[in-house]
């Protein structure tokens, strides 16, 4: 009897439990919006809890570049998207985020039975089961954790793109638009990685 709770325990605890997708980037003005969709049974979702994932944004940088590999280990599965600053321009940043979550998504070995959102807004071309939660980041795990992927992954790339765009402190900035950073453009211009449709609002194009 017990080995059969055991057994059924066991089952539960490697069942997956969610399956959470995040994005970052959304408000830079330079640079691609980044994805993350993180799979995590109920075992694994409990283990990276008590290694102290929360969502991306309560971390420090050394805390989330420490939990990613965790992170990518104990997931089931995840995927990483992106979406360029063209396309940003082009399509608008609502179908570019989308964009981004689909290319995460594809990269699963399963489609996933449900999909739970940070954020208020449908993804409007999944065709399958979603929730979307406000502040899901703090809520859900899977959710956190890939905040946590989409925020290092995306900065890592910022790191390198400052050895090709110098003179804007992007390692720093990671191409959100601070007066800094402004001021920079101004001196500077723009770069072919800037989103002009975002900078118009501020007068810059």
């Amino acid at each position: 009897m017990q080995e059969k709770q055991e057994e059924d325990l066991q089952q539960v605890l490697n069942k997956v439990s969610e399956v959470g997708i995040d994005e970052v980037g959304r408000g830079a003005v330079f640079g691609p919006v980044f994805s993350a969709v993180v799979v995590l049974t109920e075992k694994n979702k409990l283990t990276l809890k008590r290694l102290g994932v929360i969502d991306s944004k309560k971390l420090t940088p050394r805390k989330r570049k420490l939990l990613l590999p965790k992170i990518l280990v104990l997931s089931s599965d995840y995927g990483i998207g992106q979406s360029s600053a063209r396309e940003i321009d082009q399509l608008g940043i609502r179908v570019a985020t989308e964009l981004s979550m689909i290319r995460a998504l594809k990269k699963l070995k399963e489609k996933p039975s449900e999909l739970i959102i940070d954020g208020p807004l449908l993804l409007r071309p999944w065709k399958g089961i979603q929730k979307n939660i406000v502040s899901g980041d703090l809520k859900f795990t899977a959710i956190a954790s890939a905040s946590i992927v989409a925020k290092v992954s995306r900065d890592q790339l910022m790191e390198r793109l400052e050895k090709k765009y110098s003179g804007y402190l992007i390692f720093k900035n990671k191409g959100y638009g601070t007066r800094e950073h402004f001021s920079f453009i101004r001196k500077n211009g723009i770069t072919n990685l800037h989103r002009q449709s975002f900078l118009r609002k501020s007068n810059l194009v």
